[in-house]
């Protein structure tokens, strides 16, 4: 929702079809009840919010609730989410900091953002993260500008790659 005009994408992006959309910093359950109704297919949000995970659960999408205290980790996971989203994760040591969070919670499905490039994220799977969730590192700015739709999908490539476990190679493509 830092995005201007982001719930109008969200809609054009559903009206296209043939890909899953979802809604991201979603603060409050007023928005998540607008990102719904345009479409979205999973909610994501950097706190903890329950009327946002109510609605979510009633409605049948994927939310996810952040936290990064052990404590705020557990009160997303105890108040319903499907996945806790621990920002940022880079800023607090990143997939060591993971791996000490896993240790003592290891019930509970853990996606690190902020901070996650190409070159760590393998190290976050390591460290027991269900996903990994990727912004500026994969869809760059200055590619959606210039159009380079291609650099994009590349990036993906990569990143998929390393969620597969294994080395990235351009005979994958």
């Amino acid at each position: 929702m830092t995005v201007p005009g982001a719930i109008d994408v969200i809609a054009e992006l559903c009206a296209g079809g043939g890909i899953l959309v979802g809604a991201g910093t979603v603060l409050d359950a007023a928005t998540a009840r607008r990102c719904i109704d345009a479409g979205a297919e999973f909610l994501v949000s950097p706190v903890l919010d329950s009327q946002i995970l109510t609605l979510a659960h009633r409605e049948g999408r994927l939310v996810m609730a952040g936290g990064l205290t052990p404590v705020e980790v557990v009160d997303a996971w105890n108040n319903g989410a499907d996945f806790v989203k621990v920002f940022p994760c880079g800023n607090l040591g990143g997939a060591a900091y993971l791996r000490t969070l896993k240790t003592v919670l290891p019930h509970i499905e853990m996606i690190p953002t902020g901070g996650v490039t190409l070159a760590n994220a393998a190290s976050f799977f390591e460290a027991g993260a269900a996903a990994v969730g990727i912004g500026g590192e994969l869809v760059s700015m200055a590619a959606l500008l210039a159009g380079d739709f291609a650099a994009i999908e590349e990036g993906a490539r990569r990143f998929a790659a390393v969620a597969r476990g294994v080395k990235y190679d351009n005979a994958l493509s």
